[in-house]
């Protein structure tokens, strides 16, 4: 690809290093486990488990939603989002902690346990539509009533910068691995992760077959809507990649590969049978891309899974 052709990315490594001093002291840095390959039945040198599922909220969106609520002055009417649960929580999470009301609407696939943490963390919850894109039409005609600040899960530059902290810490802590494997729905996280490491390691999409925001991108070569369905659905349920993460995918994620719900669930399983690290189906999708073959890294690689959150019902397990 010609990366001049690509539009220059909204967010890059300075955004992200400013997001890191802003949010510190309101986030966890969460342990990187590394572990021979050996212990999870991969043939690579090396596992790095980053554990952003031990995050605060549960999931990675903490980083993102922070970053946002502390970059802008907050209007009386608090803060607003739609979400398929995790950023939602985190937003909530976020909110109460500075003491602002939070609003979130949820679409109807949204998680009994997601609504339940959403109503513990005190945030008011409207459930509407099928798919998470019902809920954000919900959601921003909301807004432009009461005036409340405008949380994106995904597509907001703050998100996406909040998000690439991740990935800065596994650097400051381990230097550069050889690939990175990350989960996308609306592609926040990855493409905070891809403009940290901007080309200077492999960082790698997995989807849900049911889901394949980015890869239909990739395909059509611009982004497009997709149907969504399957296993994962609820955190990794948008219709189309995020504006801001395109660009940056363009430019810095090596590929994007689709992951059957049979090969997650096993990966969830597994990851909580031989590590007992409980995580949800989205965060399972970079060990079931190994375990299943679909990515093939090379026997002395060093090899990043991002175990992206935790928000689910562990009965499910």
């Amino acid at each position: 690809m010609d990366c001049q052709s690509v539009p220059v990315p909204a967010v890059d490594r300075a955004a992200i290093a400013a997001a890191q001093r802003r949010i510190a002291g309101h986030v966890r840095r969460t342990p990187l486990l590394r572990l021979p390959g050996a212990a999870l039945r991969v043939d690579v040198a090396e596992l790095w488990l980053k554990l952003e599922h031990l995050q605060l909220a549960g999931s990675f969106k903490a980083r993102g939603m922070f970053n946002r609520l502390l970059s802008q002055p907050i209007p009386a009417a608090g803060v607003v989002i739609a979400s398929g649960g995790n950023a939602g929580i985190a937003a909530a999470a976020a909110a109460r902690a500075l003491g602002v009301r939070c609003e979130v609407f949820v679409p109807e696939l949204a998680s009994p346990a997601k609504r339940q943490l959403l109503a513990d963390l005190g945030a008011a919850v409207f459930v509407h539509g099928a798919a998470y894109a019902d809920a954000l039409a919900a959601c921003l005609r909301r807004q432009q009533e009461t005036g409340a600040l405008l949380m994106h899960a995904y597509d907001q530059a703050e998100v996406v910068a909040g998000a690439g902290t991740l990935a800065a810490e596994i650097e400051d802590e381990a230097g550069l691995p050889d690939r990175v494997l990350v989960s996308v729905g609306g592609g926040g996280l990855v493409a905070g992760i891809a403009a940290w490491f901007a080309g200077r390691t492999r960082v790698e999409a997995l989807e849900p077959r049911g889901a394949p925001t980015l890869h239909a991108a990739f395909a059509a070569g611009e982004p497009v809507d997709v149907a969504v369905s399957g296993l994962a659905a609820d955190a990794l349920g948008a219709r189309r990649i995020g504006s801001i993460a395109w660009p940056i995918c363009q430019r810095h994620v090596a590929a994007a590969w689709l992951v059957d719900d049979a090969a997650i669930g096993a990966a969830q399983r597994q990851l909580w049978r031989d590590l007992r690290l409980a995580v949800e189906p989205a965060a399972a999708l970079p060990l079931a891309s190994l375990a299943s073959g679909t990515v093939r890294p090379a026997r002395h690689e060093r090899v990043v899974l991002v175990l992206c959150g935790a928000n689910f019902d562990p009965a499910t397990l």
